[in-house]
């Protein structure tokens, strides 16, 4: 299971990598194999502020839909849109080009409630 140590993590199993008050989110490499073949990525809410825990989007996979979750206050200003069309790239490579958007974060505090690699590792394997 990959978790690189650079990045965050949301008990929801998104992944973000935080550059100043700009993060980028997307799922887990655990997240997209418990997921299986993704078929779909589906965000509506560019240039909108929400709230942290809001939904932010979906992903469908054969099996199932699920909910993406925010994981702080922001801006969502950069939807992946190459996921439009090679929404597989979230399955082979989920914390590169497989990214689904970028945030502009309200208040860098709210960064601190993230989980580390170690956390979340320790998260998936209870």
């Amino acid at each position: 299971m990959n978790i690189p140590s650079e990045l965050k993590y949301t008990k929801d199993h998104e992944w973000v990598k935080v550059d100043n008050d700009i993060i980028t989110i997307g799922i887990t490499d655990f997240a997209q194999s418990e997921l299986g073949d993704i078929v779909y990525v589906e965000v509506e809410t560019l240039d909108e502020t929400l709230d942290a825990e809001d939904v932010f989007g979906t992903v469908e996979a054969v099996k199932t839909v699920s909910d993406l979750f925010i994981p702080v206050s922001g801006e969502v200003i950069e939807f992946n849109e190459s996921l439009e069309d090679e929404p597989e790239k979230v399955n082979t490579d989920p914390y590169g080009e497989g990214w689904m958007v970028k945030v502009k974060v309200n208040d860098t505090s709210d960064l601190e409630g993230l989980l580390s690699a170690e956390d979340y590792k320790a998260l998936i394997s209870a």
